[in-house]
């Protein structure tokens, strides 16, 4: 059984303290980790429901408050802290061929004339000005708050992976309306 991403974040939630999944959706997004993992309520109450059957987590009770539906809280078990740890390890020690949309744009980019992918890659990088301004304010006030360093590595590397790409495109503008890069002829 390899643990997907949000199956990784779940299990890392409950090593902090037992919960239920609607309080783990919460802290999902109020720690913004909705930027590294793909988080909808419905898949991550499937994902917690599949590390039971996995008996990766276990219940630990259920409460209903009022007309609110019953909220089952559940706990992380040794073999789940076990199967956390070896799947952390793994993505951290192995690269993983992924298939980002940007990058397959980059190698299809000849298709357009240069002056509209310089257009294109201009908008782009003052998109990632914008993340990069909001990924920069996310960590200072964590910082302000005292949040450990450990837990601010996936912001940091992202702000520092998106301003090097941004950087990257900025520099390819500017080759591409210098004419210094030399762009394949439109195609008939």
């Amino acid at each position: 059984m390899t643990l997907k991403p949000l199956g990784v974040a779940a299990l890392a939630l409950l090593a902090e303290r037992p919960m239920h999944p609607y309080e783990m959706y919460q802290l999902l997004l109020e720690r913004h980790e909705d930027r590294m993992v793909k988080v909808r309520p419905g898949s991550l109450y499937h994902a917690v429901e599949r590390l039971h059957a996995d008996e990766l987590v276990e219940v630990t009770g259920t409460e209903r408050e009022g007309n609110r539906p019953e909220r089952t809280t559940y706990a992380l078990t040794e073999p789940g802290r076990a199967a956390l740890r070896q799947r952390v390890t793994e993505l951290i020690t192995t690269p993983v061929r992924e298939y980002p949309l940007f990058t397959h744009a980059l190698s299809e980019a000849h298709n357009i004339p240069a002056d509209e992918a310089a257009a294109a890659l201009t908008t782009y990088a003052d998109r990632l000005d914008e993340e990069i301004a909001d990924l920069g304010s996310l960590l200072t006030a964590a910082r302000d708050r005292g949040v450990e360093p450990t837990y601010l590595l996936a912001g940091d590397y992202l702000l520092h992976t998106t301003t090097t790409q941004r950087d990257w495109i900025r520099t390819l503008v500017t080759r591409i309306e210098t004419k210094e890069f030399t762009w394949q002829p439109d195609h008939p």
